[in-house]
């Protein structure tokens, strides 16, 4: 569809139009081997899922013009590159060798080294559209949805007992491990905040809780996470009047139509458009919605592939998280367990918070979506966050064939 439209329009296709899918159907090609290499036995579904995905993504971000097709562009390289990656970081920390990156005094690690990431990009960052970059508006926070899932999964998994008997709790209040874990949590709000990263806040924060009660199955937490949710979007509220307005703009977008709320009601007018099947890939008009490429891709889809190119995603996203969450259940070491528990939340927080905020559902976070959104570290972090669950679900698959295998054996 999109090259006869861009033969309909005079459109010539050259060399680099070719490169932009050639390395595409290269790095798949790549994975296949390289699993296949190295014997991988993890879920097979799940990378087939990742590809396709990654697949969307590259497309859509061809068509809205973010790869120059005149030459070997960053862009361009980034989805093979960061797919390979992926693939050869799964081999790397199999065989339970992620379990390495939990335990001594590596959380703790994982802890500082998240507030010194914020530390600098709030000491040495630039300021652009409400966020905080770094040089060429990159975003280094984004590994903290690695390294705090490192950090939370391996003192819970290693405390569980205690924290989970709040009784036990009580006699730990004083607790050298308990004060760091509290104290590194509070910095890590307190640094989001100043950053003004409301969105990466609501992706660790429900991170942390959700880790904290499948760690534990103590519905105290939740309740604990409820108020102080509401304390703290009350200070968020007194603080930032940005974010005042984005809840103004969510409640009555019609107030200030060219003002506020124009990023909204363009991308709802790009959804509107589309219909049932969509304007057609290539013909609909994305550039009158704004951040297209990054934060509000879902519109775009929307208005090219209609509803049912939406829901095609959204099916695709609710195959991938069900995977994960099958792996979190199969996973018997705590460590491993809870690790895909906060991975697999992290996840499914941001595509909940995208595409809830960009129709609409609720006040806009800013936050990309994974895996079609333009943005290198986004992408990167979050095949790197899929390695790690590749890997955890690898160790199960093999401990299920050894399983089978022994059943074998004694029945002859």
């Amino acid at each position: 569809m999109i090259w006869s439209t861009m033969i309909q329009r005079g459109i010539p296709l050259g060399i680099g139009d070719l490169l932009v899918f050639g390395g595409y159907a290269v790095a798949l090609i790549s994975i296949h081997l390289i699993f296949v290499l190295g014997r991988f036995q993890g879920d097979q579904i799940l990378v087939i899922a990742v590809n396709f995905l990654c697949g969307i993504g590259m497309l859509v971000q061809y068509r809205l013009g973010s790869f120059d097709t005149q030459g070997i562009s960053r862009p361009l390289l980034l989805y093979p590159l960061s797919l390979i990656c992926m693939a050869l970081l799964t081999l790397m920390v199999r065989q339970g060798r992620y379990q390495l990156l939990m335990s001594g005094m590596w959380p703790w690690f994982w802890g500082l080294f998240s507030i010194m990431v914020l530390v600098l990009l709030l000491l040495f960052g630039q300021r652009f559209r409400g966020g905080v970059y770094a040089i060429g508006l990159m975003t280094p926070s984004e590994v903290l949805k690695f390294t705090c899932g490192l950090f939370t999964a391996s003192l819970i998994a290693r405390y569980a007992k205690t924290l989970g008997d709040w009784r036990l709790l009580k006699t730990h209040l004083f607790s050298p491990w308990l004060i760091g874990f509290i104290g590194i949590w509070c910095l890590l709000v307190l640094l989001l905040i100043m950053l003004s990263d409301v969105g990466l806040l609501l992706i660790l924060g429900l991170s942390l809780v959700i880790t904290l009660y499948v760690g534990t199955w103590h519905l105290g937490y939740v309740l604990i996470a409820v108020i102080s949710s509401g304390a703290l979007l009350t200070l968020i509220l007194s603080l930032f009047p940005h974010a005042v307005r984005r809840i103004d703009s969510w409640l009555d977008p019609f107030r200030d139509p060219t003002g506020g709320s124009w990023q909204v009601l363009q991308g709802l007018s790009g959804l509107y458009s589309g219909g049932l099947w969509g304007e057609g890939f290539g013909l609909g008009a994305p550039h009158f919605t704004p951040i297209a490429s990054s934060d509000f891709v879902y519109t775009v889809i929307g208005e090219e592939l209609g509803f049912a190119g939406t829901l095609l995603l959204l099916a695709i996203y609710a195959l991938l998280l069900n995977r994960i969450l099958q792996i979190a259940s199969r996973t018997t070491s705590d460590p491993g367990r809870l690790l895909v528990v906060a991975l697999f939340s992290t996840l499914t927080t941001q595509v909940v918070l995208n595409v809830a905020g960009v129709t609409g559902l609720i006040p806009l976070t800013g936050l990309p979506l994974p895996f079609i959104s333009l943005g290198g570290s986004s992408l990167i972090v979050t095949l790197g966050l899929m390695a790690f669950i590749l890997a955890i679900s690898e160790d199960n698959g093999a401990r299920r064939h050894v399983t089978k295998k022994t059943k074998r054996l004694h029945k002859k």
